[in-house]
């Protein structure tokens, strides 16, 4: 014969509840322990039971002189359905809130994002001086025995698209600057970015 199965806590939490509801009378801690047994509560287990409806206010305990009554009615859970009901409410409330204060901040970001005008031109600008700059500097292996005055106007010529290639490398470095310190929570996002226009890891001034 299999050994019957004890009550589960909310199983035992019922029963309690019903001692109350069924007497609708006030009782000592004592006065419970005695009658739980008889809805398959051991007395033992009866204090801690009690008490977890008190912190749950299905259960109301109050002192009068030197002991200690407990009471509850059929209305008291109506009053914590009420209650919870209310706190689930404010919650999903502020949940909506949060939701929609993370929807605004995901779209300013990407407002941010589509302002990439001025770093396509740049990058742009940045490509041609950098093809210039190998075209010159073929030329001038190809008419290094030549006339030294237009040789050295090469020279002038490369070292300026030389600086206007360092001058766009370092504006684009200073806007890279400006991303990270605005946007830090979408560090992934702007790295993403920059390697889709080609910026990678190895982009450096030119030497």
């Amino acid at each position: 014969m299999s050994k019957k199965r004890g009550l589960s806590l909310e199983e035992k939490r019922e029963q309690m509840l019903q001692i109350f509801y069924e007497s609708q009378d006030f009782f000592l801690l004592k006065e419970l322990e005695k009658m739980g047994p008889k809805k398959g509560v051991i007395s033992q287990s009866v204090k801690d039971v009690v008490q977890s409806l008190v912190d749950d206010d299905l259960v109301l305990k109050d002192k009068i002189g030197t002991s200690v009554y407990f009471w509850s009615l059929p209305s008291c859970a109506g009053n914590q359905l009420r209650n919870t009901y209310n706190k689930l409410e404010s919650d999903l409330s502020n949940s909506r809130k949060h939701y929609m204060e993370l929807v605004e901040h995901r779209d300013n970001l990407k407002r941010g994002r589509e302002d990439s005008e001025e770093r396509e031109a740049a990058l742009e600008e940045l490509k041609a001086v950098e093809l210039h700059h190998k075209k010159l500097k073929e030329e001038l292996a190809a008419y290094a025995d030549s006339d030294p005055a237009a040789v050295e106007a090469m020279k002038d010529a490369i070292d300026v698209a030389y600086s206007a290639a360092n001058r766009w490398t370092d504006n684009i470095f200073t806007l890279q600057q400006w991303c990270s310190t605005t946007f830090p929570e979408a560090k992934e996002q702007l790295e993403h970015m920059y390697r889709e226009v080609g910026i990678t890891e190895d982009f450096e001034y030119l030497q």
